[in-house]
């Protein structure tokens, strides 16, 4: 199995797992691969080192595994911390204030920035209904109490987002690439 780091052309980094070389190169060539943020197919692999278990005896292995957990705790501290995201919960104003800081947002690297995106699509996805092309209809039955409210997503023109909004209809756009669409992993 070979794990390579992978970068679109609008410099956005992941990792792709393959077979073997050939296996990336058929992929690429048949325009398999797609960047998960953007949908760009133009995709180049990024220099990266291999991982090599140079470790003899069991000892070895033990405190490098240790060292290796105790590294990637504190690093997903890190990033927990950095760059918090709100939880599930009917109450907007708990919501909002769980949202970072556009200062903490500024620190962060793009991989975090990348990886916090991705958290906050996936949640979007995972907790709304997706209404498709009647997304205005149902905002609007739902803002007028026609139907019950519930967290909903869906497709609606750059005229149609304004007219909710200037209805006082709470939306967001939220472009997301085909890619991200399909079920996430």
């Amino acid at each position: 199995m070979k794990v390579l780091d992978l970068q679109c052309a609008q410099h956005h980094v992941f990792e792709g797992w393959f077979g073997s070389e050939d296996d990336y190169q058929s992929q690429l060539a048949r325009g398999l691969l797609n960047c998960p943020m953007c949908g760009d197919a133009s995709v180049t692999k990024k220099l990266s080192a291999p991982r090599l278990n140079l470790s003899t005896t069991r000892g070895d292995r033990d405190t490098a595994a240790s060292t290796s957990q105790t590294s990637s705790a504190n690093t997903n501290h890190g990033t927990d911390t950095a760059a918090p995201m709100p939880a599930a919960t009917d109450d907007t104003a708990n919501a909002v204030s769980a949202l970072p800081s556009l200062q903490e947002v500024a620190n962060l690297e793009p991989a975090q920035l990348q990886a916090a995106l991705l958290k906050m699509v996936r949640h979007v996805m995972a907790n709304t209904e997706d209404v498709g092309g009647s997304f205005p209809e149902e905002a609007r039955k739902m803002h007028y109490g026609e139907t019950e409210a519930r967290n909903i997503r869906g497709h609606a023109t750059p005229e149609e987002t304004e007219e909710l909004i200037d209805e006082g209809i709470a939306v967001m756009p939220l472009p997301l690439p085909d890619v991200l669409k399909e079920p996430l992993q």
